[in-house]
């Protein structure tokens, strides 16, 4: 087949810029073929080069004494103890999502957990976090249902629980929704599996499903902003069988007993082009591939095609020569594709050959190590301004306003679609709080959780990244998990735009900050820029994922509130009504500034809480909502009744942060307060646990008739 004509508007076509394409004529020293240029395209893209975020990566904490493997390799690794060790990472599909909801979501589920089980672990917990625009908007409902419906469908049908997660709304995303996908897997610490490539001669093996012309050139869309042309770029979006993930998974984990892995890689984005550069860049290797022995499940592809396709359910790996036959039975075994397709060779060259005929011969190297690197142009952000007066709100009328709100009503009708018991490890399924899974076997339990408060980034990125960082260290720590490390996953607009640019370098900043100062380093992670539609982009959103381990012999905090209860609030009484979820739905303001995040005082409170478990029945961080919703959403899993001290707007409805919601006994608290002196953190009483009704200060309501608004409002919106 004739390839096509190297011109300005193919190069155009392939989001390679003038700069770019000189760059690639000097390191060839030729002009391209179209394969070769889909290849750079491919490798270049910001997607998978990182080409515009690198350089303010490299100042994340990423190391610690708990940490095995940080950022580079397909997931990051932590130790927890005994010979264990948890791998997880998070990554978005987004732009996927918005053209094709279903597709778009199960895919995201389905590469986050072959970059878990690449790494020789068995997944265990799977989470997700949503972003749509206003409910009212025209595509809104479709894309709830369809990224519901594909995060349920993959990952019901390939058996992981889904351990927890988060939706919101804004008319921000109306664009462009967010579908960041996060799963961990369980490992022998000494059993890890990379993908450098070692020894020359070694044969380079395709494994899993057939390949197709689904999702060619996937990587660079995810690349570019949204315009008018959104429907053409529908083919661009891959298609996943569950299925046959799951006799993947299997067919590995067993291979990789076998001995035979030297390396392996699965192949994400870009396919089989940025899945061998990785595996013979990290090892210093060339690759030779021989494309007419790729398992193809359609007629007639061509070079450009094979390599850039992002067919779902494969993988790449460099054999052991000696244990070809017993890698191959264990494959056939499972029904799967086994292919010898290349080679590693010594030159350092990316050689695809495709019936007898050479379609790119290329310095391998370069392809990685001189992608483009920006140092882009960016400025601060401008301070916010001061919060005008709120006024004095009967406080049971501003929290009917809240859990009616699709943004803080119950998540049932979305989470009762995924399978969270699947495997019998669960110990905490989703709706209150971090979800918490057994690690099989053990008395150690695994508590996940997935945090950003998308408002706060916007209106004072240092302290929004802090904030993501702090709330998922309080979500962990409220179940009496000690925080062990973090997953970003940077979901931002153009960073061509300075405004943009600014928001991503102080997010980072916040973010590095609370990781070191909490213990908690970035082990992996994903940027996603370019989330915009006709210029139009997202609130800055920087997703942490976070996992904590529940040792041995510890109690989690996972009781309930009971009548007699107190309610007792470690931290300072609220104040700071910037940016505040009352604001947004109760007055319909987004003002101010964040709340300051104070990073000595979430370790300090974070400690307490965690040396004093034995007295805490009942445990929640106070965030979005304050102490109320708080209050109300601690009384409403409980079946209780809460009635706080105060009516004070400010002191119900404040988004201050570090604080923390307890339930215990009188004599338990008590204990608490002497315990609290001794510790130099805040800790009063602010109310008790009792009765039928909520109640603040003097305005309450039946239990019973918020907690059917709390649980109605979601599915009678979306439902």
């Amino acid at each position: 087949m004739q390839e096509p004509a190297i011109t300005e508007e193919l190069i155009a076509a392939h989001g390679i810029k003038p700069d770019e394409y000189a760059r690639i004529l000097q390191i060839l020293n030729r002009e391209p073929t179209f394969t070769e240029l889909g290849i750079f395209s491919a490798m270049w893209n910001e997607h998978c080069s990182y080409k515009s975020s690198k350089i303010h990566l490299k100042g994340l904490p990423t190391k610690g004494p708990q940490v095995i493997c940080g950022p580079g390799e397909n997931a990051g690794v932590v130790d927890i103890g005994d010979g264990q060790a948890v791998v997880f990472k998070m990554e978005s599909h987004n732009h996927p999502s918005y053209i094709e909801p279903y597709q778009g979501a199960a895919t995201g589920v389905g590469g986050i957990l072959r970059d878990v089980f690449t790494m020789g672990a068995r997944p265990i917990a799977a989470m997700n976090s949503l972003s749509f625009g206003e409910k009212d908007h025209p595509k809104t409902r479709r894309l709830v249902h369809g990224v519901v419906e594909g995060v349920g469908g993959y990952g019901n049908c390939f058996g992981v629980p889904t351990a927890g997660g988060e939706v919101r709304f804004h008319p921000a995303y109306n664009g462009n929704c967010l579908v960041n996908a996060f799963a961990a897997g369980l490992a022998d610490s000494d059993k890890i599996f990379y993908s450098a490539a070692s020894g020359v001669g070694r044969p380079v093996v395709y494994l899993g499903a057939k390949t197709g012309r689904d999702g060619v050139g996937g990587a660079t869309m995810a690349s570019a902003e949204f315009d008018e042309t959104i429907e053409e770029k529908r083919p661009t979006v891959q298609v996943g069988d569950p299925f046959t993930e799951k006799r993947l998974m299997e067919a590995c984990l067993e291979l990789m007993q076998t001995g035979a892995v030297i390396s392996i890689q699965d192949m994400g984005a870009a396919g089989l082009t940025c899945s061998a550069v990785e595996m013979g860049d990290k090892g210093g290797l060339g690759i030779r591939l021989d494309l007419e022995k790729v398992p193809q499940r359609e007629k007639n592809m061509t070079a450009y095609e094979m390599m850039l396709s992002e067919s779902q359910e494969r993988m790449l790996m460099v054999l052991d020569p000696s244990k070809e036959a017993e890698a191959k039975a264990v494959f056939d075994k499972w029904d799967l594709d086994f292919a010898i397709v290349g080679e590693t060779i010594e030159e350092d060259r990316f050689l695809i050959v495709h019936n007898g005929e050479v379609k790119a011969d290329m310095p391998l190297s370069r392809l990685s190590s001189s992608a483009p690197e920006y140092d882009r142009p960016w400025v601060p952000s401008e301070p916010a301004a001061p919060l005008a007066d709120v006024p004095q709100i009967d406080g049971i009328d501003a929290l009917k306003a809240l859990v009616s709100s699709p943004n803080y009503c119950s998540r049932e009708w979305v989470y009762e679609q995924y399978d969270s018991q699947v495997m019998a490890d669960t110990v905490r399924i989703p709706g209150f709080g971090s979800g918490v899974i057994r690690v099989h076997g053990t008395d150690k339990k695994l508590a996940f959780t997935s945090d950003v408060t998308p408002r706060y980034v916007k209106a004072n990125p240092v302290e929004g990244g802090k904030q993501a960082v702090a709330e998922a260290y309080r979500n962990l720590t409220a179940v009496g998990a000690l925080p062990l490390a973090t997953t970003d996953n940077l979901n931002f607009g153009n960073p061509e735009k300075p405004e943009i640019m600014g928001q991503f370098v102080e997010a980072l900043r916040g973010i590095g900050e609370a990781c070191l100062t909490l213990d908690m380093p970035i082990v992996s992670g994903n940027v996603s820029l370019y989330n915009e539609t006709d210029g139009v982009g997202i609130l800055p959103t920087p997703t942490i994922g976070a996992v904590g381990l529940i040792a041995a012999g510890e109690e989690p905090i996972l009781g309930y509130a009971r009548d007699g209860h107190v309610a007792l609030l470690l931290g300072t009484p609220g104040s700071h009504l910037g940016q505040s979820a009352l604001l947004a739905e109760v007055f319909n303001r987004e003002e101010g500034d964040a709340p300051a995040v104070d990073l000595a005082e979430e370790k300090r409170n974070g400690e307490f809480i965690r040396a004093n478990r034995e007295w805490i029945k009942c445990c929640t961080d106070l965030s979005d909502g304050g102490l109320a919703l708080a209050a109300f959403e601690m009384a409403e899993a409980s079946g209780v009744g809460v009635h706080l001290d105060s009516g004070d707007t400010a002191e119900l409805f404040g988004e201050d942060q570090g604080r923390y919601l307890i339930s215990c006994s009188f004599d338990a608290a008590e204990a608490l307060m002497i315990a609290a002196g001794r510790a130099g953190v805040t800790l009063h009483t602010v109310g008790r646990f009792a009765g039928d009704s909520v109640r603040f200060g003097s305005s309450d309501a039946p239990l019973a008739e918020l907690s059917a608004l709390y649980r109605s409002s979601f599915g009678a919106t979306f439902g």
